[in-house]
């Protein structure tokens, strides 16, 4: 099979919280007199992220998606800190954990990904992140380093489709200027990333960090780590020559 382009996701595969979200949450809620146990707001942010909607805004007008992006969070972090009143307070606090959260101090890249990214685009594979996340993600990558390596960054918000809706697939595909069936997917999350990529017309590798081993579907492949990526690909996978663009990361 030959491929012509790889897309990643975002969080869990190429970057990652610098510290625990219950930590975080915790600490700064502190600040403007709201109590909660890191432990809890822990439990209760990955419980609220789970029964979320999709973030992603179908049909939303430029002007108004900011705004859904934030009530979206905002409800996550409603629920995260225990229902606390919706006044000043939390509305200071939300807006201080928002910001952090733009910020690279927020987050650390994983060792392997520069060197990763650089021996992808030596082979001249073109390269997307493709993600569910809001307008902060482009300007939080190229904050940590990432984006001159990237031709593309795609998040949920910006094409109103979120993963494993095809759409967001298709919306890569378009900006990498390759077909579907020339492009491997990776990320590390069986729905989203694995079954939405296949759907689109994908391939797809799972990354498994914490060697959870779960079963996969038949052809999907597995690595523990993003430096295995590279060697997998050469063994598994054809590359398509074509032109590098020298193009920038950016929203699509």
């Amino acid at each position: 099979m030959r491929i012509a382009a790889v897309t990643l996701d975002a969080a869990g595969t190429l970057i990652d919280v610098a510290e625990p979200v219950g930590v975080t949450y915790a600490r700064i809620a502190r600040r403007h007199g709201l109590r909660a146990a890191p432990a809890h707001v822990e439990q209760a942010f990955r419980a609220a992220l789970a029964a979320a909607p999709p973030l992603a805004f179908p049909g939303t007008r430029p002007a108004l998606r900011a705004r859904r992006e934030r009530g979206w969070w905002g409800a996550i972090v409603h629920a995260a800190l225990g229902a606390p009143p919706r006044g000043p307070a939390f509305a200071a606090c939300f807006a201080d954990l928002w910001a952090h959260y733009a910020t690279a101090a927020a987050w650390h890249v994983f060792p392997e990904v520069p060197g990763v990214l650089a021996a992808l685009r030596a082979r001249g594979l073109g390269l997307a992140v493709v993600s569910n996340f809001d307008r902060r993600l482009p300007p939080l990558l190229a904050a940590l380093g990432l984006g001159e390596q990237l031709d593309a960054v795609i998040h949920s918000t910006a094409v109103g489709a979120a993963k494993p809706d095809p759409a967001i697939f298709r919306a890569a595909a378009a900006a990498l200027g390759v077909p579907l069936g020339d492009i491997v997917h990776v990320g590390d999350r069986l729905e989203a990333d694995v079954a939405g990529a296949r759907a689109a017309g994908a391939h797809a590798v799972l990354l498994d960090r914490h060697r959870r081993r779960p079963r996969v579907p038949s052809g999907v492949r597995t690595i523990s780590t993003l430096a295995a990526l590279p060697r997998l690909l050469a063994h598994a996978y054809r590359s398509t020559n074509r032109p590098r663009t020298g193009t920038s990361a950016g929203g699509a």
